[in-house]
């Protein structure tokens, strides 16, 4: 078995938005279903780990994309682990066709945690450190990796969201995409029909459950690039993203 592992997706028409584009927050989950496909196959993925009360929990994603894949469009996702240390690991994306054409890329860093406790879990433990025997070195992933998303106190609130049964996900929290939809709606249609995503960042920092009430923070720090700070009910901050059009 390689250590890249290579997955098919299509592009459904109920997945796009008003361009005929694949949705950012349905590629997000695309990239997800391909990280847990490829540990799956090899042995540490949810299906093993939840045997043992451990689960996979996404810390940061970047995405650059320089085109969305069209509606009916078949597409691949290509993934591999770059690096695994005790508590967190990095594992890459690419996107493309079977031509060879090249959509984008991304980066990702995932903890492991205790499913009970919910506390970091030393992910070289399992299977006494199985993860390392598939790392990828070789492989390029050309563009940066998700730094720390800076915010300065003058962040506008834009609004509060309540959040349901379908906000929720398999580990009992909010799901990683609800978020990266949430923010994403802080910009209007008419604002897409102008701008496109070129890349995409989100850093995820405290859980949120069903019954929460999140607030969504916004803030231009460039030029068509904005950043955005998620709170929960508490004042608990979830998540920072950073956001930049062309």
């Amino acid at each position: 078995m390689n250590k890249v592992g290579k997955y098919q997706f299509l592009a459904e028409p109920f997945h796009c938005d008003f361009s005929g584009r694949l949705f950012m927050g349905h590629l997000g989950n695309h990239m997800l279903n391909a990280a847990d496909f490829h540990s799956t196959d090899r042995g540490f993925g949810m299906k093993y780990l939840m045997t043992i009360k451990r689960s996979w929990v996404l810390s940061r994603l970047a995405i650059e994309i320089t085109e969305m894949p069209e509606q009916y469009t078949k597409f691949n996702i290509e993934t591999w682990v770059e690096s695994a240390m005790r508590y967190f690991t990095q594992r890459n994306f690419a996107v493309s066709d079977d031509s060879g054409k090249v959509y984008g890329y991304g980066r990702s860093v995932w903890a492991m945690i205790d499913t009970d406790t919910r506390q970091p879990c030393d992910i070289l433990s399992i299977k006494d450190g199985a993860i390392n025997q598939w790392i990828e070195t070789e492989k390029p992933c050309p563009i940066d990796k998700g730094g720390r998303v800076k915010m300065s106190d003058k962040a506008e609130f834009v609004h509060a969201i309540d959040t349901y049964y379908n906000d929720v996900d398999i580990n009992g929290h909010i799901n990683s995409v609800k978020y990266i939809e949430h923010v994403l709606d802080l910009w209007s249609i008419d604002w897409y029909k102008e701008h496109r995503i070129q890349r995409f960042e989100i850093a995820y920092v405290a859980e949120s459950h069903a019954g929460d009430k999140l607030s969504l923070y916004r803030e231009e720090t460039a030029e068509n690039e904005f950043c955005v700070r998620i709170t929960r009910t508490d004042g608990t901050e979830c998540c920072r993203s950073k956001v930049k059009f062309v």
